[in-house]
């Protein structure tokens, strides 16, 4: 099987890395990175720390700007855009606090297999983004 995003980030997850490291713990086992970029993606975890921007978004984001940032092909920023709308057409929102309002407790067993299942959700959105741009059929600017 073939390492991937999608069923390498809600491993981590489950494991204890939070949703933001769980994605980085993927691209450094994918040898996309090296092993800082789990230390850097800490301060996103739960919304870096205040709920807001889900770590898992944000995680993917960090992966999408290491691989094509300013001194790589500079499409990082049209590539988390449209991330982020792939990701808000599923949920409208990309707000951990909104994202698991449902839950009260905040590190219930609910509310990590939802987390799971939204880091699982970016990992699968983030590997058919790189799959494309592989393929060249995503955004040519």
């Amino acid at each position: 099987m073939d390492k991937n995003f999608q069923s390498l980030a809600p491993n981590y997850f489950k494991e204890g890395y939070s949703c933001s490291e769980s994605i980085a713990r993927a691209a450094v086992e994918m040898n996309m990175a090296d092993e800082s970029l789990v230390s850097i993606a800490t301060s996103f975890s739960g919304g870096m720390s205040l709920r807001c921007l889900c770590g898992a978004v944000a995680g993917s984001q960090m992966v999408l700007g290491l691989l094509h940032g300013r001194n790589k092909d500079n499409k990082a920023r049209v590539l988390a855009k449209e991330f982020y709308e792939r990701f808000t057409n599923n949920h409208k929102v990309a707000c951990c606090k909104v994202l698991s309002a449902g839950f009260k407790d905040f590190h219930s067993p609910e509310r990590k297999a939802h987390c799971a299942n939204i880091v699982e959700e970016c990992g699968k959105i983030l590997d058919e983004m790189l799959s494309q741009i592989k393929s060249d059929t995503l955004i040519k600017k």
